[in-house]
C-alpha cells in the first residue's frame, strides 16, 4: 500500500512539474496586465507603457496597463499581491509602495515579503534638492548653515508624509544635524508650485519636474540625490559629496504575485532587461528624467528587503506618522 501511495505521489509530482514546464514554455498565451498603483502620466505610468509596448513585440501578447491609484499606492499593490500567480498580472513597484509603506502603515492588507516577488529593476529617478531663485542659500553648505542658525525656521515641501521627498529630507536632516519644518502636500505638483512662489523654502524634487525651472532660473539646484552627477546638470554636486553617506534615490521595479513559476519570472526578466538596454527605449525614458536600470529577480528582492529595513529605521527615528 505504501509503495503504491509513494508511486502515485511521485507520478503526480512529475505530472505537476511537467505541466508547469509546459505552461512556462507556452507563456504568454493571452494579454498580460500591468497594474500601476499611481495615477496616469507619472514616471511609473510611463515605464509601464514604454516597456510593455517593447516587450510585447517579442513575447507576442499585448501588455494592458491599468492605473489603480489610491492610499499611497497600497490599493494597486494589494491587487497584485492577491492576483493569481500565473504571470498574467504584474505590478509596477516604486520603492515607496514596497519599502516605505510597510513601515509607515501598520495594517497593510498585504505582506510584501510573503505576497510579492521581484521580476526586475526598471529604473531610478534621481531627485534634486532645490530652493527658490530668491533664496539666500546658494549651496548645500549655506543651506545647512541657515538651518542650524535658526532650527525649525526653514520649511520643506513634500508630496505627503512618507513620500520620497519627505524621506529624503528626513535623511538629510539626520545626517546634517539640522531641523526644518515639514509642509506636506497632496502630490508633487502643488508642493512645487509653492516652492516656486517662495512660500516654502526647500524641496527634494524629482528631476523631471524640477529641470525646466532650474534651466529657466526660477529654481536653484543645490545637489542631486544619486550616486553620480547628472548629465543634464553636470555642475550640480551629488548631495553625498557634501553630506557623506547620503543616499535616497527613487527606484521602480516590476513585481509579480508570490508563487509565480520561476521559469515565467526568468522569461519576463530576460525580456525586461533586453528592452531596458535598447538605446531607443533609454532615450525615450531619459526625456522624462528616468534612468533605465536592470537587475535579476533576486537582486530586486534583496533591494526591497534591504530598503524596508533602512526606511523602517528612518521612520522610527524621525517618529513619522501618516497624515
Amino acid at each position: 500500500m505504501k509503495h503504491s501511495y509513494r508511486a502515485a505521489f511521485a507520478a503526480a509530482l512529475i505530472g505537476c512539474c511537467a505541466a508547469m514546464a509546459a505552461s512556462a514554455q507556452d507563456y504568454p498565451s493571452k494579454p498580460i496586465r500591468i497594474i500601476v498603483p499611481l495615477p496616469p502620466g507619472g514616471s511609473n505610468d510611463v515605464l509601464a507603457r514604454v516597456l510593455g509596448e517593447e516587450m510585447s513585440k517579442t513575447l507576442g501578447q499585448p501588455f494592458v496597463v491599468e492605473n489603480k491609484p489610491g492610499a499611497a499606492g497600497n490599493i494597486g499593490t494589494d491587487q497584485v499581491a492577491k492576483a493569481r500567480p500565473d504571470g498574467y498580472t504584474l505590478g509596477i513597484a516604486p520603492n515607496q509602495t514596497v519599502a516605505v509603506n510597510p513601515a509607515l502603515y501598520p495594517k497593510l492588507p498585504f505582506d510584501v515579503q510573503k505576497d510579492l516577488m521581484g521580476i526586475g529593476l526598471m529604473a531610478t529617478l534621481p531627485m534634486t534638492l532645490v530652493v527658490p531663485s530668491s533664496s539666500k542659500a546658494g549651496s548645500i553648505d549655506e543651506l545647512v548653515a541657515m538651518a542650524k542658525a535658526e532650527p525649525g525656521k526653514l520649511t520643506y515641501a513634500s508630496a505627503g508624509s512618507g513620500s520620497p521627498q519627505h524621506m529624503s529630507a528626513e535623511i538629510f536632516q539626520s545626517l546634517t544635524s539640522t531641523q526644518m519644518t515639514h509642509v506636506p502636500y497632496k502630490g508633487s505638483n502643488p508642493a512645487l508650485v509653492d516652492v516656486l512662489a517662495g512660500t516654502v523654502d526647500v524641496m527634494f524634487c524629482p528631476i523631471n519636474s524640477a529641470l525646466p525651472y532650474i534651466q529657466n532660473g526660477r529654481l536653484k539646484a543645490l545637489g542631486v540625490t544619486g550616486a553620480q552627477r547628472l548629465q543634464t546638470l553636470p555642475e550640480v554636486p551629488t548631495i553625498a559629496e557634501k553630506v557623506p553617506n547620503f543616499a535616497s534615490d527613487i527606484w521602480i521595479g516590476l513585481i509579480a504575485p508570490a508563487g509565480t513559476p520561476p521559469e515565467i519570472v526568468q522569461k519576463l526578466n530576460t525580456e525586461l532587461n533586453r528592452a531596458l538596454k535598447m538605446p531607443a527605449v533609454q532615450a525615450k525614458l531619459a526625456e522624462q528624467g528616468i534612468q533605465a536600470a536592470t537587475s535579476t529577480p533576486a537582486e530586486l528582492d534583496r533591494m526591497m528587503r534591504d530598503d524596508r529595513k533602512r526606511w523602517a529605521e528612518v521612520i522610527k527615528r524621525a517618529n513619522i506618522r501618516v497624515d
